[in-house]
């Protein structure tokens, strides 16, 4: 089809998607979403259109059954790179965090979520999530222990926080338990991990290091995911022990007293992937480093191992 063709086609669906009936306005989203699901080019084109961003937006605040459909092609506009800066307005976000407290639709939540992770793939849009406030929506809506969108907003949640300001706003929003509680679930391992790997994230500085540090039993806690199956969050709980073993003696000290923790990381450095041997490993080499006698523990899998 050539290029005016499509053009055509697209005023045809989009004049469409304003009108007075629902079932015309459905059938034309319906067809928007899907020739821009895998066409680059479509995308452009449809963007190029007048007021199509402003129009998808107004429908997008409309019924349950338009608002998922807009917000997929406007997620697909996002998959251009060309087109991410323009998609990020301050009204736009204002309205995904709105959506994503919400969920009053979950397949809408899901699309805003994922809108956000894609805009957010962009640095130069990390800092404006920042000032909108989406990342005290994002900790919110996850702390829901039924959130029927939580890996989708810890993935948008994963994007952000690589931005070193987005950290501190995590973590003054309380994002370290809330990912705790995520990372001790039994909703999914996925879940698990993604939340974990957020937390290797905000433990890079030092706002996160000391909320980690703080929390009850923190040592314990990832103890607990490397008892697990999932390899992602064994991973995450290793990263996140090394860390405080540089920072804390005390957690050093913490890890210790528990009889187990040796056999854990032994196993863990013979049967785990790539990257969770090379962090027993380095674990193992902390501990038998630590000067056990002044700390009152005397454990000799560490002197066999």
């Amino acid at each position: 089809m050539s290029v005016a063709r499509i053009r055509e086609t697209i005023a045809e669906f989009l004049s469409g998607a304003q009108s007075d009936s629902p079932e015309v306005q459905q059938k034309a989203l319906q067809t928007l979403s899907t020739i821009t699901k895998v066409s680059p080019q479509n995308r452009s084109l449809l963007a190029q259109s007048d007021g199509v961003i402003p129009a998808l937006l107004n429908l997008s605040k409309s019924s349950t059954t338009l608002q998922p459909l807009s917000l997929s092609i406007l997620f697909h506009l996002s998959l251009n790179p060309n087109l991410k800066q323009s998609l990020a307005e301050m009204e736009t976000i204002y309205h995904l965090n709105s959506i994503i407290l919400s969920l009053s639709c979950p397949e809408s939540g899901r699309l805003a979520s994922s809108l956000i992770c894609s805009l957010a793939m962009l640095d130069k849009n990390k800092a404006k999530f920042g000032v909108a406030g989406t990342i005290q929506s994002l900790v919110t809506a996850v702390s829901d222990p039924v959130c029927p969108a939580a890996h989708h907003l810890l993935s948008s949640l994963a994007e952000l926080v690589q931005f070193h300001g987005n950290c501190t706003l995590a973590v003054r929003s309380g994002a370290v338990p809330v990912l705790i509680q995520a990372a001790q679930s039994t909703n999914g391992e996925d879940l698990a991990g993604t939340s974990l790997a957020i937390l290797g994230l905000l433990v890079r500085f030092e706002e996160g290091l000391n909320a980690l540090r703080k929390t009850d039993q923190i040592v314990n806690s990832m103890v607990e995911v490397l008892k697990g199956r999932c390899m992602l969050s064994k991973e995450g709980a290793a990263e996140i022990l090394l860390r405080l073993f540089d920072e804390s003696e005390g957690c050093v000290r913490d890890a210790l007293r528990l009889p187990e923790f040796p056999t854990m990381l032994a196993d863990l450095s013979i049967r785990g992937s790539a990257r969770a041997r090379e962090k027993a490993s380095l674990l193992m080499k902390k501990l038998m480093e630590a000067d056990m006698d002044a700390y009152g523990v005397r454990n000799s899998m560490f002197l066999k191992w």
